[in-house]
């Protein structure tokens, strides 16, 4: 099983910040989402920032969610810049 989210920030471009239990902090773009179904109303900004954590995963108002397995398998590892030089490298 992979980690869950315990914490989640949303983003100006439609991105989620995202918190795992493991401590892994990763990056999710939704904006291959917005067109599709129930995830256009996502589209509204003030909307896209009212998401939160509930048991585990990325849920909005109107029950909007994602996997959380999702989340985490196709989210990118957020990169720490420091001064402009990336820590790790």
């Amino acid at each position: 099983m992979n980690p869950r989210i315990t914490k989640v920030m949303p983003s100006d471009d439609f991105k989620l910040i995202l918190i795992f239990t493991n401590g892994e902090r990763k990056v999710y773009d939704c904006s291959d989402l917005l067109e599709f179904g129930v995830f256009q109303e996502l589209q509204d900004k003030n909307y896209f920032k009212q998401v939160k954590v509930i048991d585990g995963t990325v849920t909005w108002p109107h029950e909007q969610d994602i996997c959380p397995d999702t989340l985490y398998l196709d989210s990118i590892k957020e990169k720490i810049e420091q001064a402009g030089v990336e820590n790790g490298s």
